[in-house]
């Protein structure tokens, strides 16, 4: 993994543990809440105790992130050898340093406070605040400076092209929790990866490239290319990118600099019914067959295809959902399908077995 990735999984990590070893020879390991602070891992704790035993003392910080587990089958019938687990994770090496300064100090704090309690709640902290000034001369802040820092992805980059292949295609048909993700993941470090047929266009589309699963990071592209439309009138783009990270699935596709270029979501428990919200593509990708090939990608998501019906609301998209199944509210059986919707827009529902 680069320098930035690295540091990024280190800052987002929910704890770290810290190993290392006294001046009498005895092991210490310790989990600790880290934050990058100041080009350094710092954490805070008592001034007393086995932390204060490493100050000065040569340590190995780490921290991982489980991808997926991969089992032998993915890849070999037979063998169980190929079992593997696609994970992320950062090494720091170094000296663990005491702070003590109060400015240095309380800015490790504050950034511990923003990080584990981000919605805020509490007077900021300052080194001369009454609330802060005692506390903060007493409590014990340490860091390892991040000069020997290594991240290591293992994501399948000894697999050949057609194996990732069939290895996201077998995920992607597990659909675990994290699987879409984990797809996604896998993509981006075998850039020559056999595209899996879920995930295919035809050649209408030449220069996109189907997302299986949109994160934080694309919350505020997919509310740019929703803003202003007649179903979101009454929402802000703030308010748009919050509620995509709402979606039980969320889907999308890219141009060839990486720019979303449609986004489609939904909602729903995955055994009786899902609600889909928020289909678009962006103007000068209309017409090529990607809103199709983008709503069937989301009809096949983990969190949506087990759904016996699967809704939406339109005023003026009718045929092109009809023809992916689709059908008028009023065409089916009261019993099937709960009433949802809206008198201006029509409620169509696709119904499995």
């Amino acid at each position: 993994m680069d320098r930035a990735a690295s540091e990024a999984l280190l800052a987002r990590a929910p704890v770290v543990r810290v190993a290392g070893v006294t001046s009498s020879g005895a092991p210490v390991l310790r989990t600790v809440h880290g934050v990058v602070v100041d080009g350094a891992l710092a954490f805070h704790g008592a001034p007393a105790g086995e932390k204060t035993e490493v100050i000065g003392a040569e340590v190995v910080a780490c921290v991982e992130e489980t991808i997926a587990s991969i089992p032998s089958y993915f890849v070999d019938p037979e063998r169980a050898c190929p079992a593997t687990t696609y994970y992320r994770s950062v090494q720091v090496h170094g000296v663990v340093e005491r702070v003590d300064d109060q400015a240095s100090k309380t800015r490790v704090l504050s950034a511990l406070m923003a990080k584990f309690q981000p919605e805020g709640g509490h007077v900021p902290i300052e080194p001369e605040h009454p609330l802060y000034k005692k506390a903060i001369a007493g409590i014990l802040v340490l860091r390892v400076p991040l000069e020997r820092m290594d991240g290591k992805a293992k994501l399948g980059q000894n697999r050949s092209p057609a194996e990732i292949g069939l290895i996201l295609e077998r995920l992607w048909r597990r659909g675990l929790p994290g699987d879409p993700s984990a797809i996604e993941l896998v993509r981006r470090a075998n850039s020559d990866h056999e595209i899996p047929a879920f995930l295919r266009l035809d050649a209408r589309c030449d220069g996109a490239r189907l997302d299986c699963a949109l994160g934080e990071e694309d919350a505020g592209a997919a509310a740019d290319l929703l803003v202003g439309e007649y179903w979101n009138g009454a929402f802000s783009r703030a308010e748009l990118a919050r509620s995509m990270l709402g979606s039980s699935a969320w889907v999308g596709a890219r141009d060839e600099r990486g720019a979303l270029i449609a986004t489609a979501r939904a909602t729903g428990d995955n055994v009786k019914r899902a609600w889909i919200s928020d289909v678009i593509v962006a103007s000068a990708w209309r017409g090529r067959g990607l809103g199709a090939a983008l709503m069937r990608l989301l009809l096949d998501h983990p969190n949506v295809r087990g759904a016996r019906a699967v809704s939406l609301s339109t005023r003026d998209a009718d045929p092109f959902y009809v023809r992916l199944g689709f059908r008028d509210r009023a065409e089916l059986p009261r019993d099937r399908v709960p009433p949802i919707g809206s008198d201006r827009s029509v409620e169509m529902t696709l119904i499995r077995r």
